[in-house]
């Protein structure tokens, strides 16, 4: 009996579950929506100012945000795309928050030492609550969002 012969295309199965640009989107919203309220009511905690002052930098900090996570995550699922093993493994997942938060951290404190009027070790020694939020946040909000809409095509056993 011979062999079935399957062309190259056929040996890849097409990506589960949300793919593309609508991801993307979604992802971003859903994130930058529990974090502007979430980083609001932080800030205005820690600086002692009102929520309505708090929010702006909030906002500001996450249009900001979005741009690098647009940036940032192209990149990741990129490099992720070429590595030889595929999934999400506890260390790619830590490696991507430590990554993506230690970028914004570049433009966030000197943001929020001008907004808040401090110096920029005060914005960081003020911002390092939120950064600690926002790592363990960035990692279970990507492990949350993965598991209901299932991984990106780059992650996914047999893409490639």
């Amino acid at each position: 009996m011979p062999a079935i012969q399957t062309s190259p295309a056929a040996a890849h199965a097409p990506a589960r579950g949300l793919q593309g640009p609508w991801r993307r989107v979604l992802f971003v919203t859903l994130y930058e929506l529990i974090a502007i309220v979430v980083a609001t009511y932080g800030l205005a905690v820690l600086t002692g100012q009102s929520a309505a002052h708090s929010s702006v930098a909030s906002v500001v900090a996450s249009a900001l945000a979005v741009l690098w996570n647009v940036v940032f995550n192209w990149a990741f699922e990129r490099w992720e795309s070429r590595q030889r093993v595929r999934g999400r493994s506890v260390a790619r997942r830590v490696a991507h928050a430590i990554g993506f938060e230690g970028g914004l951290v570049f433009t966030l404190v000197p943001l929020f030492a001008w907004w808040f009027n401090v110096s920029l070790w005060e914005a960081f020694v003020m911002d390092l609550a939120l950064i600690v939020f926002f790592l363990c946040y960035t990692f279970v909000f990507n492990w949350a969002f993965d598991r209901v809409f299932g991984l990106p095509a780059s992650a996914q056993p047999g893409a490639g």
